[in-house]
């Protein structure tokens, strides 16, 4: 897969896909231009916790969808990408 074009989800990293039915939506119902639906809901983030907790929370979902990915190494993989997204560049 070409990373270099693809948009992540700024909160969990998710890969968005070509279309916009990844995407969370906005108070008035506008799809979000960052977040998924996952994350993001009605304007709101659906889960308020730290980075590293959305990294527990993610990593199983990595393994999965990744055939041959560790926990450890999807651990790595979320602990050097996260801190750019978005979501986590504040905090």
């Amino acid at each position: 897969m070409n990373y270099e074009n693809q948009k992540f989800c700024q909160s969990c990293g998710m890969p968005m896909g070509e279309t916009d039915e990844l995407y969370g939506l906005e108070a008035g119902g506008s799809r979000s231009t960052d977040y998924c639906k996952y994350c993001y809901e009605n304007g709101a983030f659906t889960f308020e916790g730290t980075m590293d907790e959305m990294i527990e929370i993610c990593v199983p979902h990595m393994v999965e969808g990744n055939s041959g990915m560790t926990e450890a190494q999807a651990r790595q993989m979320m602990g050097q990408f996260l801190p750019s997204l978005k979501r986590w560049q504040s905090k």
